[in-house]
């Protein structure tokens, strides 16, 4: 990953990337997880080279957590392929916080390509008694100075994913050492890649993704057990998922948009 210069720094980060061999799936293509973690690593470039990252956080025992984050495609970044994350801060609040993404790249002739976009929302915590806490009063309110609402972020927010008692089980898992993250719970992207796995390869050669939300409602931590479940959304080819702990509390829903290959 390359950041950008200190010294040219304005309220957009760009930051380059590269599609590595072993974060692609069985066509070459970039998983969906590894892009969430590029998103993610940008956030956290972005927001610390202007005074409000996890960095300066910490030390004042406080952390970022994502709460929604809804992902755009018209296509994955093939294998060896270098690519852009520019991320911006759309608009700060006392408790939330709105931030986008653009994927680019370039194409066989040279020409700037855009692979999709992203929306989130962040709110900060207390680390140690992990509820919300004001973003405004961080570094005297850093964060303002840098929004940015000029930029266009052509895709639609994630809304709230609606779901009915008839949602069908699918599966129970286990969580692990390798599904918890520096906040001690489990990782944003463990959310997604678990969730993506509830459909098999033999899916995936006739369907890719075209986008993909989800709203984090609870914490989950190593040991517990998730269980999804799972219904149609708006056509064949939508779908949306609830993930809640052994004890009943839910954790996060999500909804994914495929369209055929």
């Amino acid at each position: 990953m390359d950041s950008q210069d200190n010294k040219t720094i304005g309220k957009i980060g760009r930051y380059q990337f590269l599609a590595e061999p072993f974060h692609c799936d069985y066509s070459g293509r970039l998983f969906m997880g590894h892009l969430g973690n590029h998103l993610l690593n940008a956030a956290d470039f972005h927001s610390t080279d202007r005074g409000f990252g996890m960095r300066y956080l910490m030390k004042a025992k406080r952390a970022w957590v994502l709460s929604r984050l809804a992902i755009e495609m018209e296509e994955m970044p093939f294998q060896y392929t270098p690519f852009t994350v520019e991320t911006w801060v759309e608009g700060a609040m006392r408790y939330f916080t709105q931030r986008n993404f653009a994927v680019s790249g370039k194409d066989e002739q040279g020409n700037q390509k855009i692979y999709g976009y992203g929306r989130s929302i962040w709110a900060m915590i207390d680390v140690d008694n992990r509820q919300p806490t004001d973003i405004l009063a961080v570094n005297d309110g850093a964060i303002q100075q840098w929004i940015e609402t000029e930029k266009e972020c052509p895709i639609d927010k994630g809304g709230r994913v609606k779901m009915t008692n008839q949602a069908q089980y699918v599966r129970t898992i286990d969580t692990y050492y390798n599904d918890v993250d520096i906040n001690g719970h489990v990782n944003s992207v463990k959310y997604i890649e678990h969730v993506l796995d509830l459909w098999p390869i033999d899916w995936y050669r006739t369907h890719r993704i075209k986008r993909f939300e989800i709203a984090y409602v609870a914490e989950a931590h190593a040991g517990d057990k998730l269980s999804f479940y799972r219904e149609n959304g708006a056509d064949e080819n939508e779908f949306c998922i609830r993930i809640c702990k052994d004890d009943g509390i839910e954790v996060c829903r999500s909804k994914v948009k495929f369209v055929k290959d």
